[in-house]
């Protein structure tokens, strides 16, 4: 019998297989927009696949009533813990008049949902960093109990957005929880040719936070460190830096080809730790999950895509005349 770590952080098993639901749930959208895009029927794909572990343990660490989140492009898995559905993620990918990211006019990635509190993000990578620290700011000075929580790619987390959000944020004690999640590759650039530390938590001390690299393949882990995290925000103890390590298992996006600067067999021997799979052999190892539910949940979670699909599909698009809607000031 494996042991039982749910358990210890005050996790119940309804509650993990939740979060399990949740990834699966995010892979499977993910997968089924690849083969739409391969069929020409939708534009562009940027995949969570690899990552799901850490963002789902991330986001169930955090208060959905309260908080704030401000997602990157991949964060499938934060959004639909806090309460996207998979037609919305489907709207946006056909771009449609429904899409409530932006009704159409961003491309897929740029989640935005206010009655959630996501944040919306934009094309430039790291801007929604001090975006997240000046909600954490405001929050203050209203006397609000709320946590921001950003993530960003270790790429990012060289650019000066990450270094001038960080600094503000430790200086001004803020409730922010910056979550770095590394996936090896800065689009084609590989990690050791963008640190010349060797992790990226280890930029914490400069800003007067505490830093933390976990394994983003085990959700556990990550929702652990995150809760902590937010407990120390809401106590006013400032933010925290947590990078979470994963490996992302497609390429960039769906305009690049990954063969040209990764060896396949790298992406193989990732696949075989695909969180999916070693977190169903956890929850089947202490008893929670058997197989007969696992379909169940996988045949339920399919029946959701393809009415997504279809209604994504079926759906109109944004009115000429509308082009500039949500564009300019009316």
């Amino acid at each position: 019998m494996t042991e039982n770590r749910h358990q210890a952080l005050g996790l119940s098993d309804e509650k993990v297989l939740e979060m399990f639901e949740t990834m699966l749930l995010a892979r499977r959208i993910d997968e089924r927009m690849w083969l739409l895009n391969r069929a020409g029927k939708i534009p562009f794909v940027i995949s969570c696949q690899g990552q799901e572990a850490a963002q789902v343990g991330a986001a169930f660490a955090l208060d959905r009533e309260k908080d704030y989140v401000l997602p990157y492009y991949r964060d499938m898995g934060v959004v639909l813990t806090f309460g996207m559905t998979a037609r919305d993620i489907m709207l946006s990918g056909f771009a449609k008049a429904e899409d409530p990211n932006s009704g159409g006019r961003q491309m897929p990635g740029h989640f935005g949902q206010k009655k959630n509190r996501i944040v919306t993000g934009s094309s430039p990578v790291t801007t929604q960093v001090p975006h997240a620290v000046g909600i954490a700011l405001a929050g203050k000075l209203e006397e609000k109990d709320l946590v921001t929580f950003v993530t960003f790619g270790e790429g990012s987390s060289n650019q000066g957005d990450f270094h001038e959000g960080a600094n503000f944020a430790g200086v001004h004690k803020l409730p922010v929880i910056f979550m770095c999640e590394n996936n090896k590759y800065a689009i084609s650039v590989p990690i050791e040719k963008q640190l010349g530390c060797e992790n990226v938590s280890d930029r914490a001390i400069g800003y007067g936070m505490p830093g933390f690299t976990v394994d983003g393949n085990d959700p556990l882990e990550v929702y652990k460190v995150v809760k902590d995290a937010a407990e120390r925000g809401r106590r006013g103890e400032g933010p925290t830096l947590v990078e979470t390590i994963s490996y992302r298992l497609t390429p960039h996006s769906s305009d690049d080809d990954d063969r040209a600067y990764r060896e396949q067999g790298e992406v193989a021997e990732a696949k075989a730790k695909d969180p999916i799979i070693t977190f169903a052999a956890y929850l089947k190892g202490v008893g929670v999950l058997s197989e007969e539910l696992e379909k169940e949940m996988n045949d339920r979670i399919m029946k959701l895509v393809n009415e997504a699909t279809d209604y994504a599909e079926n759906a109109a698009y944004a009115a000429p005349e509308h082009a500039m809607k949500y564009v300019y000031a009316e």
